[in-house]
C-alpha cells in the first residue's frame, strides 16, 4: 500500500495514496513528440482543459515548450505567448488544479499569476537559480523531476553506472535543497524522470523499482505516456502499441508505488488506475 500524502497547493490540498492522480497532459506546443500543433489555438487548448476534467484527471499540466529528444529551446516570451492565456482560461473554467511545466523562473511567475496552482520543473531548480524563491514566494505544490545534462544535451547522456543509486541520491539532494529554500516539505512530488537523460534499460529499471524512491519520503509522479523506451518493450511500433504499452506501463506504475501519473490519454488511465487501486487494497 502506498503511503498517503496531502500535497500542498497553492490554494487547497490534493490527498495522494489511497487513488492514484491523474496528470493530464496539455501540450500548446507545435513539437511535441505525441500531440504537438494539436492545441496551439489558445481556445482548442482550453476546451481540451475541460475535456481533460471531464475524463477525469485530477491535474491539468500545461507547458510551452516540448523537451522531447531533438527539441531545441524557445524564447522565453514565445513560452509565455503560449501559456499565460490557456492557464488563465482553464483555471477559470475547471475546478482541478493546473500545473505549469516550465523550468524558467519568470515563466512559472507569469503562470501562477494567471492561476497555476504547481510548478513541473524537469530539472529540479538546475536550470534557473530563481526558481526556489518564486515557489517558495507563491507556496505553489511542486513538481522535482530527475534529469542530467544541460537543455540541450538532456538525451545526449552517457549511461550511468548506477542508474538507481544516482536517481535516488539525486532526487533526495533536489529535495532538500528544495527545503533549504524555504519550500515546504509537504508541498514537493519526486519524478525519477522517465526517459529523461536514460537508456530504455535504464528507464525499465527504474519504473520496476520505484519502492526504492518511495523511501526517500515524498509522493512519486512517474511519467511514461507514450514514451520512446515502450518501442523497446513491444514490436508492435505503431501509435496503437505506444498507447497500449503506456497503459501496461501506467499500471506497473500504480501497483510499484506511483501516486500521480502523467498522461496523455486520460480516461482510458483513469479505469486503469481505478482497478489498480483496488488490486492495491
Amino acid at each position: 500500500m502506498r503511503e498517503p500524502y496531502t500535497w500542498k497547493l497553492r490554494h487547497g490540498t490534493l490527498s495522494l495514496g489511497s487513488r492514484t492522480a491523474i496528470m493530464g497532459i496539455l501540450n500548446v506546443t507545435p513539437d511535441s513528440f505525441s500531440d504537438g500543433g494539436l492545441y496551439i489555438d489558445p481556445q482548442k487548448a482550453i476546451d481540451r482543459g475541460k475535456e481533460l476534467e471531464a475524463e477525469g484527471a485530477d491535474i491539468i499540466d500545461v507547458g510551452g515548450e516540448s523537451s522531447r529528444p531533438g527539441s531545441e529551446a524557445v524564447p522565453e516570451d514565445e513560452e509565455l505567448r503560449r501559456v499565460l492565456s490557456v492557464i488563465e482560461g482553464i483555471a477559470r473554467s475547471v475546478k482541478i488544479p493546473v500545473s505549469i511545466d516550465t523550468y524558467r523562473a519568470n515563466v512559472a511567475r507569469r503562470a501562477i499569476d494567471a492561476g497555476a496552482q504547481i510548478v513541473n520543473d524537469i530539472s529540479s531548480f538546475r536550470f534557473d537559480a530563481q526558481m526556489p524563491g518564486v515557489v517558495n514566494q507563491a507556496r505553489t505544490g511542486l513538481v522535482l523531476m530527475h534529469s542530467r545534462g544541460e537543455r540541450d544535451t538532456l538525451h545526449k547522456q552517457l549511461p550511468m553506472k548506477d542508474p538507481l543509486s544516482e536517481v535516488t541520491a539525486d532526487l533526495s539532494s533536489s529535495a532538500e535543497k528544495a527545503v533549504a529554500a524555504g519550500i515546504p516539505a509537504g508541498s514537493i512530488v519526486l519524478d525519477p524522470g522517465i526517459g529523461f537523460g536514460k537508456a530504455a534499460a535504464e528507464s525499465v529499471s527504474i519504473l520496476k523499482s520505484l519502492d526504492r524512491f518511495s523511501k526517500i519520503g515524498y509522493p512519486l509522479l512517474v511519467g511514461t505516456s507514450r514514451k520512446s523506451f515502450i518501442r523497446v518493450l513491444t514490436s508492435d511500433q505503431t501509435q496503437d502499441g505506444r498507447i497500449w504499452g503506456t497503459a501496461a506501463t501506467v499500471v506497473a506504475a500504480i501497483l510499484n508505488g506511483a501516486h500521480i501519473v502523467r498522461v496523455h490519454d486520460v480516461r482510458h488511465t483513469r479505469i486503469l488506475a481505478d482497478v489498480a487501486d483496488r488490486l492495491l487494497t
